[in-house]
């Protein structure tokens, strides 16, 4: 599995101790997933994703 690059971040906070996969594909494990849905008039919506 491949997780998708966040691109444009050049400046991470070295306070904020997160795993970006800044700028570039990576292999690595993944058991979950997001996909969050934005619509028109406040309409939102998020699915969660667990392999089985």
């Amino acid at each position: 599995q491949v997780a998708p690059p966040t691109i444009n971040i050049f400046n991470q906070d070295p306070e904020c101790d997160l795993d970006y996969c800044a700028n570039e594909a990576r292999k690595m494990p993944i058991e979950y997933a997001a996909k969050n849905n934005f619509g028109f008039g406040g309409t939102n919506g998020t699915l969660i994703f667990k392999r089985v």
